[in-house]
């Protein structure tokens, strides 16, 4: 099982910004719709978008190879509105082609650097499981957004 590290600095997530809620870190916060999703087909099928936005903003988690993968399948299947069952199965070619997406490091060696998104895990946890399809596909549109502002990749 993967495992995904975040780290809390004076309430706010180290990399996403996101604020902690009711004692819950962004990760935790996360745990929430991937269980929401089991009760709703429709919201399963966004569960790429979930993943590849949390992922997007948790960089640390992944290698550079990994999260190259994820930024660039997230913006082609943005840009083309791919199907759900498309996306899947692209992933699955490319992951197959690098290996290992997942940070071999330690957490506590990780270099983490906070980058200023519009949006976080922390709006769609607020907004409850009946209002989640709307708001992750909110989040979707704005990390692509924020994507094209960045100057700097996090590697």
């Amino acid at each position: 099982m993967v495992q995904f590290h975040t780290v809390m600095e004076k309430g706010r997530c180290s990399e996403c910004g996101a604020r902690e809620i009711d004692g819950h870190s962004c990760h935790e916060m996360f745990q929430y719709p991937l269980v929401w999703e089991h009760n709703d087909p429709k919201l399963y099928d966004l569960h790429f978008w979930l993943v590849s936005c949390y992922m997007l903003q948790h960089p640390s988690n992944f290698t550079k190879e990994g999260y190259d993968l994820m930024k660039t399948l997230f913006i082609e299947a943005y840009e083309n509105n791919w199907e759900t069952s498309y996306i899947l199965k692209k992933n699955r070619e490319l992951v197959a082609k690098i290996g290992k997406i997942t940070n071999p490091l330690p957490s506590t060696k990780r270099q983490r650097n906070t980058r200023k998104w519009a949006m976080t895990i922390e709006d769609v946890f607020l907004c409850g499981e009946e209002n989640a399809i709307n708001k992750i596909n909110q989040w979707k549109d704005s990390v692509r957004v924020n994507l094209n502002g960045f100057l700097q990749e996090p590697y």
